[in-house]
């Protein structure tokens, strides 16, 4: 990751005998040769206004000079462009001002690993959190979350692949550690309900996985998740923010 401070250094990567380039938006520019089919694929989007009250000075700048620039070329050559759900599909159209079509194709999910567990009883009710413990993610709501759940009903949370953080310990919020992708199925599996009560997403992957495992979702209404969760179906979503429409739904479900 160290090579994007410079990306022409990613120009090493290119492959003069690769029929198509398949690559994010970012760097695409330096992945492929000038007469190579180009196909950008959007999984998030950094140059999202709402990202930048939870990004530093240092971010701010970068979202905003070079890596809009390198997005912009990254469009205008691209053969074709993909999104990972209509709400980046059409964030992406309204920002870049984009004329090229994007073709929608949602993330999928290995369906002989993500699968129901039979479910146990007699334990307490657990709530899992997946992802890293960034504001963006609403892990800040987490405490207040907890604190108005029932008796019987913990949060379990991961600390995510980038981030080292760890929430003040409390009774009810019960710290994973990091877990491998690998291992996200058993996870799962061991789980009740997933709450995520993000910010944003540019898919939600981790909401596909937990309904490929049979579990219900608490989410943020907002972003791509209700492309996913069908409110009193697949689960229920809430406003931003919201800790006390959190903990109802999650006291409902247990």
């Amino acid at each position: 990751a160290w090579q994007e401070f410079c990306p022409p250094l990613l120009y090493r990567y290119r492959n003069r005998r690769a029929h198509c380039v398949h690559a994010p938006p970012d760097y695409a520019i330096f992945a492929a040769y000038p007469r190579q089919p180009l196909v950008v694929t959007f999984h998030n989007y950094f140059l999202d206004q709402a990202f930048m009250p939870y990004s530093t000075r240092l971010q701010q700048v970068h979202y905003r000079t070079d890596l809009r620039y390198f997005t912009t070329r990254a469009m205008r050559r691209a053969q074709t462009v993909v999104a990972v759900s209509h709400f980046l599909a059409d964030l992406v159209r309204s920002d870049l001002s984009a004329t090229i079509p994007i073709q929608v194709i949602h993330n999928g999910v290995d369906t002989d690993h993500f699968q129901p567990a039979s479910r146990r009883s007699g334990h307490a009710v657990r709530v899992l959190v997946s992802g890293n413990l960034t504001r963006r993610k609403g892990a800040w709501l987490l405490p207040a979350i907890a604190a108005q759940l029932h008796p019987g009903t913990e949060i379990h949370y991961t600390q995510g692949l980038r981030t080292g953080d760890a929430l003040a310990q409390e009774t009810r919020l019960h710290n994973l550690g990091r877990i491998p992708h690998a291992q996200m199925p058993q996870c799962y599996q061991q789980m009740d309900i997933l709450l995520t009560p993000t910010l944003r997403e540019g898919f939600g992957l981790g909401v596909a996985e937990a309904m490929a495992c049979g579990l219900p979702i608490v989410a943020s209404d907002a972003a791509a998740l209700p492309e996913l969760v069908v409110p009193g179906l697949g689960g229920f979503l809430c406003p931003v923010g919201d800790a006390a429409c959190f903990a109802a739904h999650l006291n409902q479900l247990a």
